[in-house]
């Protein structure tokens, strides 16, 4: 299997104008279209966090999104750590800031 089909994950967190301006629905609608499962929540920082499990070069495709934002948005940072998937997820899900 070619690497680039092998599944990945990646964990980021966007800084900037990103809450209240429709991001999470924004990332939701690009992940869904991705074949990306995983989650994005709102962070008490006014930051918004991502986790994202799929093929490497859709990941990186959500991380293009991920800096361009919706257009109410302003983008500033986008920190990405990748880890290794956890599988768990059927699809991709807005959650809330308190959920773990």
């Amino acid at each position: 299997m070619n690497p680039v089909d092998e599944g990945a994950c990646l964990h980021a967190w966007v800084e900037g104008r990103v809450q209240g301006v429709g991001f999470r629905y924004f990332v939701q609608a690009e992940a869904q279209q991705l074949n990306i499962t995983g989650w994005v929540r709102n962070v008490d920082d006014d930051r918004v966090e991502v986790w994202a499990e799929g093929k490497q070069l859709d990941l990186t495709q959500l991380i293009n999104s991920l800096q361009r934002g919706p257009s109410a948005a302003y983008v500033s940072d986008v920190q990405v750590e990748w880890e290794t998937p956890k599988g768990s997820y059927l699809g991709f899900q807005i959650i809330s800031s308190g959920w773990f």
